[in-house]
C-alpha cells in the first residue's frame, strides 16, 4: 500500500473512497451512475452519426458540435466507468500511475472543452455579425485548425497540473475524499509548504480561464447588439434561437466546474463536495445532447429522418 519514510509517504496506490460505504448506497450509486452514462453515451453518439451522415450538417457549427459530444463522451468515460466497477466490485484502489493517467484526463477533456465553447462563440459571432464574410472566416481550413488548438491546449493544460500537483510528496493518509482523481482531493494529501507551484499553475490557469471568458462575453455583447437591431421578431427570435443552446452549454459547463472548486474550500461535508463533483463531471456531457437536439429544429429534422428511415426497414 504505502511506505512511510519521516514524515513523507511513498504512494504506491490511492482509495478513492468518494462515496459512503454500504450496500444499499453503493448499488444505488452504481445504477444511477450506469443510466446517466448510458444515456450520455446513447445521446452523444446520436449527435455525432447525425452531424456526420446528414449533408444538411455539413456546416461549422454542427462540426463543433460533433467535436463537443466526442469529448463529451471520451470526459465521461474517463471517470464513471471505474467508479461503477469500485462500487459493484468494493475495490477502490486506484495505481499511482493510474491516478495520475485519471487526473491528466480529466483536466484534458474539461479543457478542450472550454477551448471549444471559445470557438463555437466566435462561430457564432461570425455567423450573427458578419453573414456575408461567414464561410470565408469559417472555412474549412480554419475550423480544422481551431479544433486542432483546443485539444492541444486542453493536452498542455492537463500536463501542467498533473506536474504540478504530482511534483509535491505525499504525507499520512492515502484515501482520496472524492469518486476520482482530481487536483483538490489530492492537495489535501500533500505535505504542507509544497503546494507552491501547483497554486501557482491554478492562478495562472484561472486567469487565462477568466480572460478567455471575456473575449467569450465580449463576442456576445457584439451578438446581442446585432440581433436587437433587427426589425422582424421572428427574425431576432429565430437568429437568437441559434445562440440558446450554447449559452445554456457555457453556463451549465461553467456554473458546474466553479460550484465543484468553491465548495473544496467550503466547510461542507464531504458528501455534499461529492454531490457538486457529480454536477461537474456527469451532468454537462449528459445534458449536452438533450439542450442541442431540443432547442434546434434542424437536428430535430435530422433525427426524426434518421428515425423514419430506420423504422422504414425495419416495417415494410
Amino acid at each position: 500500500m504505502s511506505e512511510k519514510f519521516t514524515n513523507k509517504t511513498l504512494m504506491t496506490e490511492f482509495l478513492l473512497m468518494g462515496f459512503p460505504d454500504g450496500w444499499v448506497v453503493q448499488t444505488f450509486h452504481a445504477a444511477l451512475f450506469f443510466l446517466l452514462y448510458l444515456s450520455a453515451l446513447m445521446g452523444n453518439l446520436l449527435i455525432v452519426t447525425i452531424t456526420t451522415i446528414n449533408k444538411h450538417l455539413q456546416t461549422p457549427m454542427y462540426f463543433f458540435l460533433k467535436n463537443l459530444s466526442i469529448i463529451d463522451i471520451c470526459y465521461i468515460s474517463v471517470t464513471v466507468p471505474k467508479s461503477i466497477m469500485d462500487s459493484l466490485t468494493n475495490n477502490h484502489s486506484i495505481s499511482f500511475l493510474g491516478c495520475a493517467s485519471q487526473l491528466f484526463m480529466v483536466i484534458f477533456f474539461a479543457g478542450t472543452e472550454f477551448a471549444l465553447l471559445i470557438v463555437m462563440s466566435y462561430d457564432r459571432y461570425a455567423a450573427i455579425c458578419h453573414p456575408l464574410r461567414y464561410e470565408t472566416i469559417m472555412n474549412r481550413g480554419a475550423c480544422l485548425q481551431m479544433v486542432t488548438a483546443s485539444w492541444l491546449s486542453g493536452c498542455v493544460y492537463g500536463s501542467i497540473h498533473v506536474a504540478g500537483t504530482f511534483s509535491v510528496n505525499f504525507c499520512g493518509s492515502n484515501i482520496v475524499h472524492q469518486f476520482f482523481c482530481d487536483v483538490p482531493s489530492l492537495l489535501t494529501l500533500a505535505c504542507s509548504g509544497e503546494l507552491i507551484l501547483e497554486y501557482v499553475f491554478i492562478i495562472a490557469s484561472c486567469c487565462f480561464a477568466f480572460v478567455c471568458f471575456i473575449l467569450m462575453v465580449v463576442s456576445y455583447i457584439h451578438i446581442f447588439s446585432t440581433v436587437f437591431r433587427i426589425p422582424s421578431a421572428k427574425g431576432r427570435l429565430k437568429t437568437f434561437s441559434t445562440c440558446m443552446p450554447h449559452i445554456t452549454v457555457v453556463t451549465l459547463f461553467l456554473f458546474s466546474g466553479i460550484a465543484t472548486y468553491l465548495a473544496k474550500n467550503l466547510k461542507s461535508s464531504s458528501s455534499l463536495k461529492m454531490l457538486i463533483s457529480v454536477l461537474y463531471t456527469v451532468l454537462p456531457p449528459t445534458l449536452n445532447p438533450l439542450i442541442y437536439s431540443l432547442r434546434n429544429k434542424d437536428m430535430q429534422m435530422a433525427l426524426g429522418k434518421l428515425m423514419h428511415s430506420k423504422i422504414a426497414r425495419i416495417v415494410p
